[in-house]
């Protein structure tokens, strides 16, 4: 098993897993804030990182039948709430890759001023890899 790196994220808001901390999505990448998940309010959010998904199912939701999977924190495996994979219904299809994130496990944190110089991504120099080769 290699070597996990977390992607750090810059951006007005940073949405963070409320267990560790971990860094998930950016606020930009909000696309509706009018949603429910099994614990109350929830965000549709266009890309997610530091998480895995589980299996694929079948789910009957409130606006229709869904194939999803559960999406866990990859710091301290919380579910932090699912991914779209397929909608039953056309007018569903926008969902469609999106992830869903609920409030309830999550956090917003503003980003400082003094983090923008951060980078982004950790990054490893190619020769420390190939010494481990």
């Amino acid at each position: 098993m290699g070597r996990a790196f977390r992607i750090y994220l810059a951006g007005e808001s940073v949405l963070i897993c409320r267990q560790c901390g971990n860094h998930l999505a950016v606020s930009e990448g909000v696309m509706s804030k009018q949603f429910t998940g099994q614990h109350g309010r929830a965000l549709l959010v266009q890309q997610v990182v530091n998480t895995y998904t589980g299996d694929a199912e079948d789910r009957d939701m409130r606006t229709g039948r869904h194939t999803v999977r559960d999406v866990f924190c990859r710091v301290c495996h919380t579910t932090l709430g699912w991914k779209y994979d397929f909608a039953f219904e056309h007018d569903q299809k926008y969902k469609e890759g999106k992830f869903i994130l609920e409030r309830e496990m999550i956090t917003e944190k503003p980003e400082s001023k003094r983090d923008l110089g951060r980078p982004r991504i950790e990054e490893v120099p190619v020769r420390e890899l190939l010494a481990r080769v």
